[in-house]
């Protein structure tokens, strides 16, 4: 169970890899955090990425999970929390894609699509139904400033992640009173290894900086929060511009 300041004991990364999801496990086992569930692709890097969180004195634990293998989504989901309750489940995989060839070639747009839309609603349906039979827990949903308003440079990606933040917010208002609290968080530009040779665009954060703001975030039980703060009022007047000058500006 969660302590007073929101750490969990037990937490599942969705995105066994991911450098946010990481962080955040990283940050969590420093404070309270002793279970850990990795759940990713089978590779080195995932095997990897569990032994650093040893090294912190988490009993960490990985599981192959797939986001695009949704036909085993329930049953591998199930598997772990089958193993006992989980305090937070942490949705941290996606891509971001490429959008001059996404957008001429439908087969890798559709891939974006049902890694970052379809394979996250599908888990995160059956994580946010684990935690309602449980009586408690959080799932954390990364979504993007991108999902609020598509930009000519990334709207398959931006696309996707609108329709991720949408569902996550309608899952949390479905789960209001169940004991689950649903936490969508929207960072900015991140410096990643995704996001590596990409221009910085203004405000980008770092995984550290996000793993702060999602631990912030459970002890305050918000329900969305912005990475860094000030994107909120920055995305608050994007999204009023009139189409006719948002296309011109240079994002």
């Amino acid at each position: 169970m969660k302590d007073a300041f929101g750490a969990p004991q037990s937490l599942l990364v969705l995105g066994g890899t991911s450098e946010i999801g990481l962080a955040t496990a990283a940050r969590l086992a420093a404070r309270r955090t002793r279970t850990i569930w990795l759940a990713g692709r089978p590779s080195p890097a995932l095997e990897e990425s569990a032994d650093r969180l040893r090294d912190l004195g988490a009993d960490v634990r990985t599981v192959p999970f797939d986001a695009l293998d949704t036909d085993r989504h329930e049953e591998t989901l199930g598997k772990i929390f089958a193993d006992g309750d989980i305090d937070m489940v942490l949705l941290a995989f996606g891509v971001l894609g490429d959008q001059a060839r996404d957008e001429n070639d439908c087969a890798r747009a559709l891939k974006v699509v049902r890694t970052n839309y379809t394979g996250a609603l599908s888990a995160a349906l059956i994580c946010g139904q684990a935690l309602r039979s449980q009586g408690h827990g959080s799932l954390v949903v990364m979504s993007s400033v991108a999902g609020e308003r598509a930009r000519r440079s990334n709207f398959v990606y931006g696309s996707s992640k609108a329709g991720l933040d949408a569902f996550a917010q309608g899952l949390g208002d479905s789960l209001h009173g169940s004991g689950v609290h649903v936490m969508v968080v929207r960072p900015g530009f991140v410096r990643t290894k995704m996001t590596a040779g990409l221009p910085a665009a203004p405000l980008a954060t770092t995984p550290q900086a996000v793993a702060e703001a999602v631990e912030d975030g459970l002890r305050r039980r918000a329900e969305i929060v912005w990475v860094p703060g000030a994107l909120r009022y920055v995305m608050s007047a994007l999204r009023h511009a009139p189409r006719a000058v948002f296309r011109r500006l240079p994002m």
